[in-house]
Formats: C-alpha cells, sequence, structure tokens
C-alpha cells in the first residue's frame, strides 16, 4: 500500500520514467540469466567433460621418448623457477628448440610436483581444458551463434588426434601455444572494436609469447586476416560483425599485420638456426624437395581422414622418401583441390573459406616443407589446424538447421552420438601412454615399414625401470628374457634399414648407425667382442660413406661408435687402438660441446677420463695426468651447475686421478684426490648403500695402501679395517662376486701388523 501511495504521488512522467527503470532492471536480470545459460554452464560443462576423459592419463608416467628431454633428464628445468633457470630458458637451444615459456612452464610444475608425474599430466590436462573452453567463447563473441562455437569446441576437446598433445608431457609447448594463441585472438577482437596501439600491444605481447612457447604459431597474422573476412567483417562493405569490429581498406588491414608478420620472421629465423645446431633439419640430398611436396599433399589429405575415421595413431610416422606410391598423393591432391574449388564456389559461406584456409595455412610451418626429423606428419601437429575443418563442420550443420534441410532432433542426437564415439577412442588411445613399451608396440602394431619403432621397443626392454609397467614386466620377468627380446627387434630393425637403404640410401642411411651401436652394445654386454666389433665398425663406415657423398651424418653418432669402440679395444688389451678411439670420439664431442654444452660436455669429460684410465694402464702418466685434470675440472662444473647429478662421475674421476698420482709418486695430491673422492662417496653410499658401498671400499683401500707406503701404519690400519666390515658385509650378499676383494684386504691387513709402526 505503501508503495501504491508513493508512486500515486509521483508525475505522470516519473510515473514513466519509474516504470522504464524497473523493465530495464528486469531486462538486464533476464540478459544475465540468458548469458549464464550460453556462456557459463556450456562452459563449465565442456571443461569437466573434458578433464573426466582425460582423467585416465593423470595416472601414466613419464615416457622415454622426449619426457626425458624436457623434464626427467633436463637438470635445468629441475633447478624449479630460480633465476638461472629463467636465464637458460630464453639462451638454450636444448631439443632443438627456442621456446624459454615452455621451459618455464615444465620448470614450475618440477617446482611443484619435482618427478611426480601425476602433477606434470594434471597441468596439460588443465590447459587442454581451458583450451577447448576458451574456443568456444571465443568463437560465440565473435559470431553471436552458440550451437556451432560449441560443437567446434567440444571436438576439439574430444578428438582422439589430440591425444599426443595433450598426454605427452613432452608436448606442453602444444597445448600451451594454444592457449595464447587463443589469447591473442580474443585480443585481437578487442582491438577490432576500437583500433588502438595499447590494445594493438596487447595482441603482439601474447602473439610472442605464444610464439616463445611453440614457433608454429607464426601463421597467426594470416589467421587474423581470414578473421577479418569473417567473421568480423573489418574489410571495407561487409557485414557489421556481432562485435560491432571496425571496417578498414583492405591495404591498411595488410599493413597493421605488418609488426606481427616481423615477429613471425624473427621466430622464423631463430627456429631454423636452432634446428640446424642440434642436426634437427634434413638436407635436400636426403630429402629432395619434390618428395616433400608429394608427402605434404598426402599428409594434407591424412590428416582429413584421421579427423574422420582416428585410428591407427601413433607418435611417429616414418616418411616414405622416394618410395611413395604416386597414386596415394594424386587422390589426395585431388581431394585438396576438390574440396578448395567447393570452397570458392560457395564462397558466399564465408565460414567454409575461412575454415579451409585456416586449415591449410596453420599446417604449414609442419607439413614437412622443411624437414624436421624423420617423420611423414605427427598427430599433435594436427592439434591446431583441424579447428578450421571443425568450424566448416559446424556452420554448415547450423545451416542446413537453419534452412530445416535436415529435423534439429536429428542433428542433435548425430552430434552426440559423433561426440561419444569420438571420446571411447580417445580414452583408448590414452592408455597406449601407460609405459613407454605399450607406446612403442602400439607404434609398431598400427605403422608400416618402421625401423624407429622396433629401436625404440628394444631400447624400452633395456630400461625396464623407467619404461616398462608391472603388466610389461610379468610378462618379461628376467633380464635374459628382456635382453633376447631386444636383440630380435634390433636385428629386425637393421634388416629393414638395410632394405630401405638399397632403395633409398640418402633417406635411410644416416639413422642405422643408432641400430648399429644398440645391436654393438648389446653384443659386448654378453661377451660377444668379434660381433660388437663388427657393428661398430659397419657405423662408422656408414659414416665415411655418407660424407663421401656429402650427405652431411650425424657427428654425434660417430662420437658413440668411436667410444664404443674404445671400450671394446681396452677390454681387449688393445691399449693403442683404445687410444686412438678415444680421441676420435673426444674431437667430435669437443666440438659438438661449442654449440650445445648442456649436452655434450658430460660425453667429453667421459671420453677423457676413458683415455686417461688407458693412458695410466699404457704408464703414459702424464698424458694421464692431464686428461684426469681435464675431465675433473669439467665436472666439477656440472656438479657446480646442476648439482648431484653428476657427483658420481666427479668421485670416480679424483679416485682415478689419485691412483696416478700415487703412482707417480705425488703422495699428498694422491692423498687430497681420494679424501675428496672418499667424502663424496659416503655420502652417495648414505642414500643409496647398494650403490655406492662398493665404491666407497675401493676408495678407503687405496687411501690405505698409500698410507701403508708412507709408513702411517695406524690411518692405513683404520681405512682398510672400514673396508674390509665393508667388503664382508658385500660378500655375504654376493659371495662369488667379492671374495677377492675380502682376501686382498685381509693380505694386506695382515701385512700392516707384521710391520712396526712409524715412531
Amino acid at each position: 500500500m505503501r508503495r501504491r501511495n508513493s508512486l500515486a504521488r509521483l508525475s505522470p512522467r516519473s510515473r514513466r520514467q519509474a516504470k522504464r527503470s524497473a523493465q530495464y532492471t528486469l531486462t538486464s536480470g533476464y540478459h544475465k540469466i540468458a548469458d549464464l545459460k550460453r556462456n557459463v554452464i556450456p562452459g563449465v560443462l565442456l571443461a569437466a567433460a573434458t578433464v573426466a576423459l582425460y582423467a585416465r592419463a593423470i595416472g601414466n608416467p613419464f615416457v622415454v621418448l622426449d619426457d626425458s628431454d624436457y623434464v626427467t633428464s633436463n637438470l635445468h628445468v629441475q633447478r624449479g623457477l630460480s633465476w638461472s633457470t629463467v636465464k637458460w630458458a630464453f639462451t638454450t637451444f636444448a631439443a632443438a628448440n627456442w621456446h624459454p615459456v615452455t621451459w618455464l612452464s615444465h620448470a614450475m610444475d618440477f617446482q611443484l610436483f619435482a618427478l611426480n608425474p601425476v602433477g606434470h599430466h594434471a597441468h596439460s590436462i588443465l590447459i587442454h581444458a581451458l583450451n577447448a573452453v576458451l574456443l568456444f567463447l571465443l568463437l560465440q563473441w565473435l559470431t553471436g551463434q552458440v550451437r556451432p562455437s560449441l560443437l567446434v569446441a567440444a571436438l576439439f576437446a574430444v578428438h582422439p588426434l589430440n591425444v599426443e598433445s595433450v598426454a605427452w608431457v613432452a608436448e606442453r609447448k602444444n597445448v600451451l601455444s594454444t592457449l595464447f594463441f587463443f589469447l591473442a585472438l580474443a585480443a585481437y577482437g578487442w582491438y577490432a572494436q576500437k583500433p588502438q596501439w595499447k590494445r594493438y600491444l596487447s595482441v603482439a605481447g601474447l602473439f610472442a609469447l605464444g610464439l616463445m612457447a611453440k614457433p608454429m604459431l607464426v601463421t597467426l597474422p594470416f589467421v587474423l586476416l581470414l578473421l577479418d573476412y569473417w567473421p568480423l567483417g573489418r574489410f571495407a562493405g561487409s557485414a557489421p560483425s556481432p562485435i560491432g569490429a571496425q571496417q578498414s581498406p583492405a591495404w591498411q588491414l595488410l599493413l597493421e599485420k605488418v609488426p606481427l608478420l616481423l615477429l613471425s620472421a624473427a621466430s622464423s629465423i631463430i627456429t631454423l638456426k636452432t634446428q640446424h645446431s642440434g642436426y634437427a633439419v634434413r638436407t635436400l640430398s636426403q630429402f629432395a624437395f619434390g618428395e616433400r611436396i608429394k608427402n605434404a599433399l598426402l599428409a594434407y589429405g591424412l590428416y582429413l581422414w584421421k579427423m574422420i575415421w582416428p585410428t591407427r595413431l601413433a607418435p611417429l610416422y616414418p616418411h616414405p622418401g622416394s618410395g611413395l606410391p604416386p597414386w596415394r598423393w594424386i587422390f589426395s591432391t585431388l581431394i585438396l583441390v576438390s574440396i578448395t574449388a567447393l570452397t570458392i564456389i560457395l564462397r558466399r559461406h564465408r565460414y567454409l573459406l575461412v575454415g579451409w584456409l585456416w586449415f591449410l595455412g596453420t599446417m604449414v610451418p609442419v607439413i614437412g616443407l622443411v624437414q624436421v626429423g624423420d617423420a611423414s606428419m605427427a598427430d599433435r601437429y594436427a592439434y591446431l589446424p583441424l579447428i578450421g575443418v571443425f568450424v566448416m563442420i559446424a556452420w554448415s550443420l547450423g545451416d542446413l538447421l537453419s534452412h530445416k534441410a535436415i529435423p534439429p532432433a536429428r542433428a542433435v542426437i548425430a552430434a552426440l552420438c559423433a561426440l561419444i564415439g569420438l571420446s571411447c577412442v580417445t580414452y583408448r588411445q590414452i592408455g597406449y601412454w601407460d609405459s613407454e613399451y605399450d607406446l612403442q608396440a602400439h607404434t609398431l602394431a598400427v605403422t608400416d615399414l618402421n625401423p624407429f619403432a622396433y629401436d625404440a621397443l628394444g631400447a624400452a626392454l633395456m630400461e625396464p625401470a623407467i619404461a616398462m609397467s608391472p603388466k610389461n614386466l610379468a610378462e618379461f620377468d628376467s633380464d635374459q628374457k628382456r635382453m633376447k627380446e631386444a636383440q630380435g627387434l634390433w636385428e629386425q630393425s637393421l634388416s629393414l634399414r638395410r632394405q630401405l637403404a638399397r632403395q633409398d640410401p640418402s633417406t635411410y642411411l644416416p639413422d642405422m648407425t643408432v641400430t648399429l651401436n644398440n645391436l654393438g652394445n648389446l653384443a659386448r654386454s654378453e661377451g660377444h667382442t668379434a660381433a660388437a666389433r663388427q657393428y661398430y665398425e659397419e657405423g662408422l663406415e656408414i659414416h665415411s660413406e655418407l660424407m663421401r657423398r656429402g650427405l652431411d651424418p650425424y657427428p654425434a653418432d660417430r662420437a658413440t661408435a668411436l667410444l664404443n669402440l674404445g671400450y671394446l679395444e681396452r677390454s681387449e688389451q688393445q691399449n693403442d687402438q683404445a687410444l686412438r678411439y678415444f680421441d676420435g670420439s673426444l674431437n667430435i664431442y669437443r666440438q659438438l660441446a661449442q654449440k650445445d654444452p648442456d649436452t655434450y660436455l658430460t660425453k667429453v669429460a667421459e671420453a677423457l677420463n676413458s683415455a686417461a684410465v688407458t693412458e695410466r694402464d699404457e704408464k703414459k702418466t702424464q698424458d694421464a695426468i692431464r686428461d684426469y685434470n681435464e675431465a675433473l675440472s669439467i665436472r666439477r662444473q656440472l656438479v657446480e651447475q646442476y648439482g648431484t647429478e653428476y657427483v658420481p662421475y666427479l668421485a670416480i674421476t679424483l679416485n682415478d686421478l689419485g691412483i696416478v698420482d700415487a703412482a707417480d709418486n705425488r703422495a699428498s695430491d694422491a692423498e687430497r684426490h681420494y679424501k675428496e673422492a672418499l667424502k663424496l662417496y659416503r655420502d652417495l653410499a648414505e642414500q643409496d648403500p647398494n650403490a655406492y658401498l662398493r665404491y666407497l671400499a675401493g676408495t678407503l683401500n687405496n687411501l690405505a695402501f698409500l698410507y701403508q707406503n708412507e709408513n702411517r701404519t695406524e690411518e692405513s690400519g683404520k681405512d682398510y679395517a672400514e673396508a674390509l666390515t665393508i667388503y664382508s658385509k658385500l660378500y655375504r650378499e654376493e659371495p662369488s662376486q667379492y671374495r677377492d676383494d675380502v682376501a686382498r684386504v685381509e693380505i694386506s691387513l695382515e701385512q700392516l701388523q707384521r710391520k712396526p709402526a712409524n715412531k
């Protein structure tokens, strides 16, 4: 009553204003509720469904393939978000890439979760879910259409081709760069509403961050031009866009992309330099340009086919080289030309042309015109490009519904069935990442002529602790079974490589040395010296042949073969030959370490230490001391930079140098080096007695012997006694291995007790 009376006292004009205000408040409330239903609720459901689908990946371990480079063996990443890590991230070319934002993302994960893969996987899954939601919100905002936007985002969220990008920790760069890509598109939409330099800077800044996560985003300026055409309608004379983007002449739209194109050019130059320095870029003599064009045409068609029928997915599809049947790339080309012609004919449906050019254009950096590695294509490369095809599908379906060509209920049911089917395939595909062994076994099963998969599967068998699941270990429950299976796989790989190399030597010869080194190492570990030597020498001969042909073989493979041959010759007491091999490997590792010290400095120290051991045996004392001291300097540097990872190697060099010092009558230097090694081994043995107690006992014995020769009887007896205690403990666990050590120390103690103490 009071309210009615108060309104009655108002003037007619005031009453009209009050009613309009109340009506506006009610309408605004309705709009807020509508926005909630249209944006927030679908976004939350989309994120929840994505996380639920990928929850299976959270329980997966790291895989050896690339995860070791990015996390598990990367000591810079394992420092967490320290200043030194930040500096390294912006200056390193590690993993043949320059992507500092990705490195910092992994460093943050290590700081939060250490080496627990759960956190690393969960982070990638959350970014993928966020990407799906951002894609939905972005398309809905730019086009004003909810249903097709939601369908595109849902297809992106659940498609099996995206499993590789999400379930593989090393592919954080893919999901992370796409996150910045979507944010840059959103910033561009904001800029298009009111072009100002501050808004433009936000686009450029987000684009730069995306490039620093993965340089594949170099095509973003061209994507922005596509968005100018549709849905933003920024070209003069276009229909107004839902967000009110301002229109401009075509030349002006092109001009405003120039700064972004400069960023793309800079990123491309850095990437090519980085990948060349890491020997990742294949030469035209290995993959002729004509072969690259044919493979690219086929790859485009295969991506479309795998989008429709996503089966036989694998992390590596080997490049066919010159062995590609003509009908395959010709058929794919006809498909591409037909779709291109169709989008031109139906150009009034602008989304068709934009979606198709999005797919074709964003795939260019990874389609193989610049061949990096030996893959013909990769599922992860489709993460961003297929969005264009999803747009074509979703908006075409929307047009059919608007013209009532198909009943809405049938369209919804069909879409749901497709999404459910894709989700089931995705769930199964995630399971193949349960271990390195499962992943490579699946790869071998679904790809043809794939020697890389044979090699990787054999390597997984040789690293059971990190590459095999409990289920795998139950199948191969002994070292003998694993070694026999690995040998069979590597022999199959070698046979296949020989067959392929006869047809196309420039493509397949360079990687054959990896298989030969694997077989040589296995033969050497089993005592088959002649077979091991044959494998290693064949690898060296292949490298020589490649050099004669000017095919630029991978020098690290040659260095590995030389180092392995050095070990082999030393075991056969052929020390002169061993030294030649060690020196050869050392020269190569020095050159590689100049470009990539993080990877190769440790190999330089290994080659130096191996040469010094051989020089010591040959009584080349001064040469041994020189090489030991250089190895010692490098290993101190590695410990200082990376921490405890390199402490065992430092302790080995200290102990070995002490032996040479003692033989050269430099007792004070020997004592100093032995004591430093002893301190390191005590710390290591406390952490892992099974691995380091024997080294601790050996150094104690060496120091006791030094004291004995100096008539320091009390100190000698003390160290001999401790060494005997340790050897006796080890003898009780493994009598055959430590019987001689116990006897040797007991004899030394008896001799010491018979000798009068030095007064």
